[in-house]
């Protein structure tokens, strides 16, 4: 059984492998152990902080093959961006040039750079072994984040957002920064990114410049690639798509990928998860077992724990009502006894009710 549940401080070389595959452009999960020893260390402070208001608590998943105990994803959550250092991105705007005299009437796009993002809380840190990327397991690590933030709402701000991996070559060249930011900075776009995941974000402000770039001046590459995404952040992009996040015109300043974003209220997996008691039993009853081969609806099942959260995904026929029953192995994976409360949502917006 897969199963999400927070990193632990002694797993290390574990997510240091997993960093290793993820490649130019994912700054949230970069292969540097120090950088990831003081991730580990936030995200288990965070879990047993008692916390009323977010600020910069850091919340780090991974996704457990229990049948191995390897560790083959991360996901990510952060209760603020921005408060402590500046977070920076591009708004993609107009500026109208208009002139009565000659007749001439034009809209031009414009880039113009924005902390517009601060202080709101941040999906990060999605990554899944490419030998799991089947039988729903990225859905279930994308997703079971919301089961998170539905359970502890006042460690979270009431928008949410995720920056998305932009368009870069297999040699980790980018468009939009060979177009633009290389003529201020004199660096390649690697380096430029990793001096971000490293913290050192203070020669954006410095470098960057502060008035409106017009995309006119970029090459068509460049133009092409604002708001799109990187071919393997495609299908993580749909799925919050799904669950209700947006595209408001913000891209990130490197390699023009999207900010999409949704009030917390609104995610679908939010907004329609409820609490059911749990029995746990391995004998179906007759209706069960008249189901049992026609077991299409899955659901994702979160305990209501907090520095002991667990989630999985479970497969049923039937919506359930006031109780779940859970498998004595389900029930061992969630970290759950009888009669207490679990988290459910279905997984996906078109599954039958």
């Amino acid at each position: 059984m897969m199963v999400i549940r927070p990193i632990q401080k002694n797993e290390l070389e574990t997510l240091y492998t997993l960093a290793e595959k993820t490649g130019v452009g994912f700054t949230s999960l970069t292969p540097d152990r120090a950088i990831l020893q003081n991730k580990i260390d936030q995200s288990v402070a965070s879990f047993k902080k008692e916390v009323n208001q977010p600020r910069d608590e850091s919340y780090l998943f991974v996704l457990e093959d229990t049948t191995t105990g390897q560790i083959v994803g991360t996901s990510g959550l952060l209760g603020t961006v921005g408060l402590d250092e500046p977070f920076y991105s591009y708004h993609l705007g107009n500026i109208v040039h208009s002139s009565r005299e000659l007749g001439v009437h034009n809209i031009m796009p414009t880039l113009i750079l924005n902390n517009d993002y601060t202080g709101f809380s941040e999906l990060c840190s999605l990554f899944l072994e490419e030998n799991y990327r089947h039988s729903k397991n990225g859905q279930l690590l994308s997703k079971a984040r919301f089961l998170f933030l539905a359970q502890f709402p006042q460690r979270f701000t009431d928008k949410i957002f995720a920056e998305m991996r932009g368009v870069c070559d297999e040699k980790g060249r980018s468009p939009l920064w060979e177009s633009l930011g290389r003529h201020f900075f004199s660096l390649d776009f690697a380096k430029a990114d990793e001096l971000t995941s490293l913290g050192s974000k203070q020669f954006i402000a410095e470098l960057m410049p502060n008035n409106p770039v017009y995309t006119a001046l970029l090459s068509q590459e460049a133009r092409d690639v604002l708001g799109q995404v990187h071919h393997n952040t495609a299908p993580a992009r749909r799925l919050l798509e799904q669950e209700g996040f947006r595209y408001e015109n913000y891209v990130d300043i490197f390699d023009g990928g999207p900010t999409i974003e949704a009030r917390v209220a609104d995610i679908r997996s939010v907004r329609e998860s409820k609490l059911f008691t749990v029995t746990i039993s391995d004998q179906e009853s007759a209706e069960e077992q008249a189901q049992n081969e026609a077991k299409n609806d899955f659901y994702l099942v979160a305990n209501t724990q907090l520095t002991h959260f667990r989630c999985v995904l479970v497969q049923r026929k039937k919506r359930p009502k006031k109780t779940l029953r859970l498998t004595e192995a389900e029930a061992a994976n969630l970290n759950v006894t009888q009669a207490e409360s679990v988290r459910v949502v279905a997984l996906s917006p078109k599954t039958r009710r």
